[in-house]
This record gives structure tokens, sequence and C-alpha cells, in this order.
């Protein structure tokens, strides 16, 4: 067992050739630990209403100008019972802070899916109480994202990121001990923030007891403090999922869909850099434009973009969902574990093992 290291400053500003061959390593990481395979998810994004008070995100709670919603369950049933793309293995039920949708509308669908579908079922749903966490859990969901979104304790509060880091760790720390699978993530390239500070996140990534972690670029959001702030350097959020993916093998790393309204290739790259999870978004239509994380000209991943994402970079869906994964022995949560994680298996529709891609 050995103890994972921290990129260096280098890695996290490499460009060039020193970029390809960041990216390089980092892909055949994910190969050896995955094979050509990459999860599939489905996205519904529950509620735009929020508690927290993000600068940087449009449903933050003093943004008066957005239209704010909740989902009915009967309406989400229906779609992830009757009308999921055959690909996806797994759905993330994801709002703003908002315990009331989780009460009215998340608990339920929970046990709807779980009771009608074979689903597994993640949540992403902010600082909660622990009764509520703990409903959840007893409802079905198994997994639990909830984002750290930087590492600088002064720059997390001059940016009104939610609550304190403090009390965010805490919440991880939490949900782990209480048997749930936790992933977490972070934002590059935010105002204010150097290559040291992206060095710190993944400091505090590797302290945290964590199965998966995303890297979102920062985009301002509308009606923000920040929303004349130009977008960050794709090739910094493309570094930072490479350098996680050689600190920690065996983590689920998202693709995200931001990367392609910063880079009109970026999502494919992010592949070639280490992801091994794709999320298509099924979020109705009438709902989707005021979920408003960045801007309402969202790129959506669509089930025939996210195929076509991957079947361009060699890849294919895995018949394992997520949830699957960790039960069987995915990746251990303890901080330098290396224990050889349960592979999903081949899709059948899958091509033999490719050669490592040319440069």
């Amino acid at each position: 067992m050995s103890t994972p290291s921290l990129p260096s400053l280098e890695d996290l500003g490499a460009a060039g050739s020193c970029q390809e061959a960041l990216h390089e390593r980092a892909a055949s990481v994910a190969r050896e630990r995955f094979g050509r395979r990459a999860f599939v998810r489905a996205v519904v994004e529950v509620s735009n209403h929020c508690r927290e008070n993000c600068a940087y995100c449009g449903m933050r709670r003093d943004n008066a100008s957005l239209s704010r919603y909740r989902a009915q369950h009967d309406q989400l049933a229906e779609l992830l019972i009757h009308h999921q793309p055959a690909t996806v293995t797994d759905v993330n039920l994801q709002a703003g802070e908002d315990p009331v949708a989780v009460r009215e509308v998340v608990l339920p669908l929970v046990r709807t899916l779980r009771r009608e579908t074979g689903l597994g079922v993640s949540v992403c749903l902010g600082t909660l109480t622990p009764r509520l966490y703990d409903q959840l859990r007893g409802a079905g969901a198994s997994i639990y994202i909830l984002k750290f979104e930087l590492a600088d304790r002064r720059l997390y509060s001059q940016l009104e990121a939610p609550g304190t880091l403090e009390e965010r760790t805490h919440h991880i720390r939490l949900l782990a001990r209480s048997g749930w699978r936790v992933s977490s993530g972070f934002i590059a390239g935010l105002p204010g923030q150097d290559m040291a500070d992206l060095r710190a996140c993944f400091q505090l990534a590797n302290e945290l007891p964590l199965r998966g972690c995303s890297v979102s670029p920062f985009i301002a959001g509308e009606d923000t403090p920040f929303a004349a702030a130009p977008p960050a350097s794709t090739d910094w959020a493309l570094n930072c999922m490479a350098a996680l993916r050689l600190m920690r093998p065996g983590w689920v790393i998202p693709c995200v869909s931001a990367l392609n309204l910063t880079d009109r290739d970026g999502y494919r790259r992010g592949l070639r850099a280490g992801a091994n999870l794709v999320t298509i978004n099924l979020t109705p239509d009438s709902m989707r434009g005021d979920y408003l994380i960045y801007k309402r000209d969202r790129f959506v991943m669509t089930e025939e973009r996210i195929l076509a994402a991957l079947e361009a970079e060699r890849l294919c869906p895995s018949t394992q969902g997520l949830a699957e994964f960790f039960e069987s022995g995915g990746p251990a949560a303890a901080p330098g574990n290396t224990e050889q994680a349960t592979l999903p298996p081949m899709h059948r529709a899958c091509p033999p093992a490719w050669p490592a891609r040319s440069s």
C-alpha cells in the first residue's frame, strides 16, 4: 500500500507536450483500472430553490430575477421509470440547498425508484440534518455528492461558499461515518485562486473519506457579483482531473458538461484526461433553463451527445452501475488505500481493449 502523492504546480499548469503526456498518463491509469468503460448516470435537477448565497452561482438566494421551481414527484417518476435511456444505470437527484424539496419530492421519489426500478440512486442536495441524511439512506439512496468547492478558508468565506469550509468537511465526514459513499468536488479558476490554492484542494480531497471527486471550470453565473468575470481556462480543470486520476487511480471522476462551455472539445478532452463517469441530463425542458448554476445557454448532455463522445474516444458504457460498483468492492474511502477495485463488466457492444492512443 502506497501513499498517494499530490500533484506538482508544474503538473497543474502543464501545457503543450507536457500536458499531453500528463493526460495520457492519467488515461492509461484509468484504462488499467476500469478498462475502456465509463459509468453512465442520469441527472434530474429537482429544485432551484437555494438557501445559500454563493457569489459565483446563479441560483444564489439573492438572485430575485430567477424563476424558482420544485418538480413534482409524479412527473419525475414517470420520466425515470418509463423513459430513461437504456444505458443509464444510476440517477443523481440534484437540487439547490432546499430541505423542502428533499422532504416533499426527493424522499418519495427515491422510495419510488428503488421500488420500481433497478437504478442506483445518488443525491446532491447540500448540507442537511442528520435526520434527513438517515431518511434518504433509509429510502434507498447510497451515494451522497457534497462538494467542498475550494480549500482556502479565506477565499471560501469571501466567495460566500456554502456555510463554512469546516462545516462542509464536517458533513462529508459525518456522511461517510453514517455509511454513505461520498463524492465531492471543487472549482478550478475561481477569481482570486492560484495554482497553490488548487494544490490545496488536492490535499483536502486526499484527506477526506471520498469515493470520487469532480473538477469544474469556473464559469460566472448570471445575475451574480461575478457575472462579468471571464471563464477559467479549461486547461486548469483538465490538468486537475488528470492529476486526480494519478493521485487516486480507483476514484470515480466525472466528466462535467461545463467543460464544453469553456472549450468546444472540452468534454472529449475530459474523457482523455482520465474521467470515467458521464451524465445524461434528463431534467424536463420546462425546468432546465432555470437551473442556473452557470448560464441559461447551457450545453446539455443528451444521450446522443454522451454516446457520441464515448464512441469518439473509443470508450463504451458500463453495464455495472455506480451503486453496484461501490457495493461490490469499489475504491475504499480511507486515505492511502490503493487496493484493486472490482471492475465493472464489459458492455456487450464494447470492442476489445484498444491500444494506447498515439500522440
